[in-house]
């Protein structure tokens, strides 16, 4: 959920400026959205996700109807491929109600750890549907990455060791989210506040259409951190843009494996929530394989 807006960011600036301001940009965007998360977390437990989902993506859609213009509208004209378009929206809609279902019953470091995966499903994606060269080492990097998913899913295994619900939904929803970020590869033309809020706009359609399934009145309170989640989500997304544009994606990317140390402080800090420990050993395995491509991408081109 967290590891992503942007797979193809605008032109780093010149090295003279320095990596720094934009691994300080990343670290800070997905401090934000670890925070959402365990905030989302706190609400699910009382109000339906689709509720939560509906609050939280109209909030982000009027902060980005500010930034939308002719010229955005232009641009997406004259890019056409609707299909493509229309698949992302309704990957990224569903996996991010994935992602807040399987939190309502899951710790929130083994819902992040299983999401970690994304970017190395995404290397297996590319690899078939865009024709990418990956390599045999590569390869083995993502079957590694999907082997720490398995250790990290022991947790969830009920009696008899038959996985939960909730954490095939995870599964589900971290594919659906790699699928998404092969699709922004297609579409990297698209201007960035567009592919922004058509997510934005599909989360909405899909949580408005489960608000006949339940909808809880909320507090004023609780209302108002719904509103600050939807809020504090697209500072995040422009903190983890703009880290993309001051350094290079391969500089910044292991940084937002910091997700995972986020997700158990904030776990433990909020809910109590001790990760066990085959989840820590599934996160490592996940983030070593992940940079292990990160290391290998920027040998390839350098």
């Amino acid at each position: 959920m967290s590891l992503h807006l942007r797979q193809f960011a605008a032109p780093a600036l010149p090295q003279a400026a320095g990596n720094l301001p934009g691994i300080f940009m990343t670290v800070l965007g997905v401090f934000l959205f670890s925070g959402c998360n365990a905030l989302a977390k706190h609400l699910v437990a009382t109000y339906p996700v689709g509720e939560m989902l509906f609050v939280r993506s109209l909030t982000a859609l009027l902060m980005l109807a500010a930034f939308i213009g002719p010229r955005e509208v232009a641009a997406l004209r004259a890019g056409g491929r609707p299909g493509l378009h229309a698949l992302r929206m309704a990957c990224s809609g569903i996996e991010v109600g994935c992602y807040y279902w399987a939190l309502s019953a899951m710790q929130l470091a083994d819902t992040s750890t299983i999401y970690l995966a994304a970017p190395i499903y995404t290397v297996a994606l590319s690899a078939l549907f865009l024709r990418e060269q990956v390599g045999w080492r590569r390869w083995a990097a993502v079957l590694t990455g999907f082997a720490g998913v398995i250790v990290a899913l022991r947790p969830e295994a009920g009696v008899g060791g038959t996985l939960s619900v909730h954490a095939l939904v995870a599964v589900a929803g971290s594919l659906l989210y790699a699928i998404s970020l092969v699709v922004t590869r297609r579409l990297r033309g698209t201007p960035n506040t567009l592919l922004v809020a058509s997510q934005v706009l599909a989360l909405l359609v899909f949580s408005l259409c489960t608000l006949p399934l339940g909808w809880v009145r909320p507090t004023l309170g609780e209302g108002a951190l719904m509103v600050l989640v939807g809020a504090v989500s697209m500072i995040a997304y422009l903190c983890v843009n703009r880290g993309l544009q001051l350094a290079p994606a391969s500089v910044v990317a292991p940084f937002q494996y910091a997700s995972i140390v986020w997700a158990v402080l904030l776990g433990y800090a909020a809910f109590g929530e001790v990760p066990a420990g085959a989840t820590l050993a599934g996160a490592a395995i996940i983030v070593g394989a992940g940079l292990f491509i990160l290391l290998r991408e920027r040998a390839r081109r350098g």
